[in-house]
């Protein structure tokens, strides 16, 4: 189970593959690929400021900063594919 609000994410037993797909993919923009190894499911909670220009959250690390300190986790960027899905064409449905 995963709580995601600004600035926070709760893990109750997420895996690290969710994590990424899910927690981190959604915070970042980009697709968030699992390469811990890690298995088994994870309880924590991490905070971060949301948005670095607020004064709001002067005390709450950044996204990234935050993954290291408090999961001892680091986002490396890379290139690679991913699966996309192309809908070129939609059509209400005909009555039977």
């Amino acid at each position: 189970m995963m709580i995601f609000g600004s600035g926070r994410l709760v893990s109750y037993g997420m895996t690290m593959t969710q994590l990424a797909e899910m927690g981190l993919a959604r915070s970042v923009l980009r697709p968030v690929i699992d390469r811990t190894e890690l298995t088994g499911g994870y309880t924590w909670t991490l905070e971060w400021a949301p948005d670095e220009n607020s004064d709001a959250n002067a005390d709450l690390p950044s996204l990234m900063t935050a993954l290291v300190e408090q999961l001892g986790l680091k986002l490396e960027p890379a290139r690679g594919s991913v699966e996309v899905l192309v809908i070129d064409h939609v059509e209400p449905p005909t009555p039977d």
